[in-house]
């Protein structure tokens, strides 16, 4: 066995700290992406590091040379770090882009029947019942719990994900993802992987708003949600949420036939108008091929100082809605949580700090963790999914 020199031992121990350095976006290893180049140690114990960005003005370039130095600064030894920067070339790009598909054919739909990932579209009947407050808390709460999970924010007309997270810049404009070649990194908020539609589009000129609006056909919407699903890189998720526009258009009809796996949480408030509605919703994800989940009843009663109820939008839609659409499942489907009126609830989704983290305690807050803790111990079902294993 060859001799390893004290210099060598030395390079190695550097390497073996920045195997704990992860990408922010992409979230592996550095060295695992072959991020690190040459690394010497001289005699007086300055290290320096090769550093290869995966493009030029990389968003997490900032961080990951901090968490280098840091990293590299901790092994007995070294007495100071220097980084000699530089950017992957084209075939270094396709030979990571490779190496995170693995074995999955280029534009194919990630979270197909035979992924291992728990797929929830979350729907509602009608617009206004806070559907995509629901699914950025309750993301938040999965990922609290220890979840790799993701958000795909199919409300193409009125996105809101990346607010609600805080993905936003000073402008108020959603932050952009990161392209690598043909491979799109989502922003990452709050521990959760995120993209919308409103991280590819600027406010129109002289509108005053953060952010423009699409005026998109069927087939336009279509193709928009095929690219979240096939050039987007997840990696491995233990959920992915879907947030659906409202109503039984276009995007759920998509989401049906490339995603026939996913399962469905209906959103309504308490009152019998939103129940009819919300249960056409149901009704056609069921059509694609989707199981009901269940469903989740939003403002409902306030509980005031005195300890009386307040039943600002009525009372029992949720129930109601659990009970149509129990109707040709094999099993019922359940009333998973009624959440209060909650003033917090809705604040923190316009300051971009999700309640479940901002107030645990807050009844609201504690009616979405209910929800998250029944996902979280589904666990990633393995039934009836091709494993790769084969007998010799």
């Amino acid at each position: 066995m060859p001799d390893v020199t004290g210099a060598q031992q030395l390079d190695l121990a550097v390497r073996q700290a920045l195997s704990r350095v992860i990408d922010p976006e992409i979230r592996k290893p550095i060295t695992d992406l072959d991020m690190v180049g040459l690394i010497s140690v001289d005699q007086a114990g300055r290290a320096l590091v090769g550093l290869k960005l995966t493009i030029v003005g990389c968003p997490a370039a900032d961080t990951i040379q901090r968490d280098v130095v840091a990293a590299a600064s901790g092994v007995p030894g070294v007495t100071a770090v220097d980084i000699d920067l530089s950017i992957m070339n084209s075939d270094e790009r396709t030979a990571l882009i490779d190496k995170l598909r693995g074995s999955a054919p280029r534009r194919s739909v990630q979270f197909g029947p035979d992924s291992l990932t728990r797929v929830y579209a979350v729907t509602s009947g009608k617009g206004g019942v806070g559907k995509s407050t629901l699914t950025a808390n309750l993301a938040v709460a999965l990922a609290a719990r220890g979840l790799r999970v993701g958000i795909v924010d199919a409300d193409v007309y009125g996105f809101s994900i990346p607010a609600i997270l805080g993905l936003v810049d000073d402008d108020g404009l959603a932050v952009k993802p990161t392209r690598v070649g043909d491979m799109i990194l989502p922003p990452v908020g709050r521990d959760v992987k995120v993209i919308s539609i409103g991280m590819f589009i600027d406010a129109a000129p002289g509108s005053g708003s953060a952010g423009g609006a699409v005026a998109w056909r069927g087939p336009m919407l279509h193709r928009t949600i095929q690219q979240f699903l096939t050039d987007v890189f997840f990696g491995d998720l233990d959920v992915l949420l879907l947030d659906l526009p409202p109503g039984t258009g276009d995007i759920a009809i998509s989401i049906g036939q490339l995603l026939p796996n996913a399962e469905v949480i209906v959103v309504t408030t308490p009152q019998p108008a939103a129940a009819d509605v919300a249960e056409r919703s149901g009704i056609v994800a069921r059509q694609t091929g989707q199981r009901i989940f269940g469903v989740i009843e939003n403002m409902g009663p306030l509980v005031q100082a005195d300890g009386s109820l307040l039943d600002l939008f009525g009372s029992g839609g949720g129930e109601e809605v659990a009970r149509r659409l129990s109707h040709g499942q094999d099993a019922p489907v359940p009333l998973l949580a009624s959440v209060p009126l909650s003033l917090e609830l809705r604040r923190g989704g316009d300051a971009g700090e999700p309640l479940v983290l901002a107030d645990p305690s807050d009844p609201a807050s504690v009616a979405i963790r209910s929800v998250a803790d029944v996902i979280a111990t589904r666990g990633r079902q393995l039934a009836g999914r091709r494993l790769g294993v084969f007998p010799r």
